[in-house]
């Protein structure tokens, strides 16, 4: 399997976008994703936070009908309650980077996210923190210690 693309992240929406991706990446093909991300982008304004954390249950209906992206409900409503998530979180630390900075290594980081987003699962948190930069154990180690 080829490594993902690391990005700088910009702003928040940066952040949104790619814990969107691991959220819906999980339990299904990445090429799938990969292959229909563009549409995504559309479908969630741009990832921008704010317009995403006001999405009504209407959005959640128009997005659960869109075949140009995956039709899942439960992780189309996780990506609006992580988008408020991080507003929640820059709004608490002043960045969401100086969240994450305040938390002491990736353990702590990758608990944390998996407690403070939906459908964040383990792999799905170190996915996160390895495509924005962050330092991370190798996947092998990482995959080994998580399953015993």
């Amino acid at each position: 399997m080829e490594e993902p693309e690391r990005v700088q992240p910009k702003d928040s929406s940066d952040y949104l976008a790619v814990i969107t991706k691991a959220v819906f990446q999980s339990g299904m093909s990445w090429k799938i994703i990969d292959a229909k991300w563009p549409s995504f982008i559309s479908a969630f304004s741009d990832f921008d936070p704010e317009r995403v954390a006001a999405y009504s249950p209407d959005d959640v209906d128009r997005l659960a009908q869109d075949k140009a992206i995956v039709r899942n409900r439960r992780k189309i409503e996780a990506t609006i309650a992580n988008a408020a998530r991080i507003l929640e979180l820059e709004e608490e630390h002043g960045s969401f980077k100086h969240y994450l900075g305040s938390l002491a290594g990736f353990d702590a980081k990758w608990k944390s996210l998996k407690k403070e987003f939906k459908f964040v699962g383990a792999f799905g948190a170190y996915y996160f923190l390895f495509v924005i930069g962050e330092e991370v154990p190798p996947h092998e180690t990482f995959r080994e210690q998580m399953l015993g």
